[in-house]
């Protein structure tokens, strides 16, 4: 298959430590159209020179640290006609994190593509969800089986840290009162951000980014009843008066203290 070909040549390349396939195909989830993402993990000493001839002269490749600190860098080309996304990843790095998560510590960086923040348990997640393509030293399989179980401090970090959704909720408030949409749509998509993030913890489940991430988490056991539909019609059109946005912000401060009354019941 090309993609276990160019996972191989790509393996290949000095400082590339292995190749993992990640996103939706490593999942089952893909539709046809979907991209294929390889994750390109490599160590001190990452040859770009032989990466960019690997992909060709009219592929741009970035280095690290070029598309931010954490979506590392990578190049987007095309093979046998479909789309195929190079994610560079630090390995050190992601060890670190993994490192982290097993402590119960993490991070939410800056990171253009997530409005969210980039949830750095993401690392971990995406080795535990991908599927090994090339692999020489064993050392992303071994990752691999570390990260299969769920570390319990991060599930108690993350569900803890539900209750900056009831903060934002009185930010927004405030916002309101000015009529200031921008700021309380931000309030309230973080704080929902902030609730999904719990839930999938809760169900020590990897959450790897916000797309998509609704739809999961309003079917996972900690959720409340209509979770997702009533988070769509809050942030659906969260209104463009202080009367409007005031009453979708008492709407949304009952709807995250059953979220969090939900998530303790649950935790405790």
């Amino acid at each position: 298959m090309f993609i276990e070909d160019m996972a191989n040549r790509l393996a290949e390349v000095p400082g590339v430590v292995g190749v993992m396939l990640g996103g939706s195909r490593a999942r089952g989830e893909h539709r046809p159209e979907s991209d294929w993402d390889l994750g390109v993990y490599y160590s001190a000493g990452l040859d770009l020179a032989a990466l960019r001839a690997l992909a060709g002269p009219d592929v741009e490749v970035a280095g690290p640290g070029s598309w931010g600190p954490w979506v590392n860098g990578g190049a987007w080309l095309h093979a046998d006609g479909v789309a195929v996304d190079w994610i560079l990843r630090d390995l050190d790095r992601v060890e670190q994190v993994w490192a982290d998560c097993r402590e119960g510590r993490y991070e939410v960086g800056v990171q253009a593509g997530h409005p969210l923040g980039f949830w750095s348990p993401c690392y971990a997640g995406e080795v535990a969800l991908g599927q090994v393509l090339a692999d020489p030293s064993g050392e992303l399989a071994d990752l691999r089986r570390r990260t299969t179980n769920y570390p319990e401090p991060l599930r108690v970090a993350l569900t803890a840290g539900a209750w900056e959704a009831q903060f934002l909720v009185n930010a927004a408030a405030k916002g309101a009162a000015r009529a200031d949409t921008l700021y309380v749509s931000l309030c309230l998509s973080r704080a929902v951000g902030v609730l999904v993030q719990a839930l999938f913890a809760e169900d020590r489940r990897w959450c790897l980014n916000e797309k998509g991430a609704l739809a999961v988490a309003e079917t996972l056991p900690g959720a409340p009843t209509g979770f997702g539909e009533r988070v769509r019609g809050l942030l659906g059109a969260p209104g463009e008066t202080a009367e409007l946005l005031a009453a979708t912000v008492t709407e949304a401060r009952a709807f995250v203290e059953e979220a969090l009354t939900a998530l303790r019941s649950r935790i405790e």
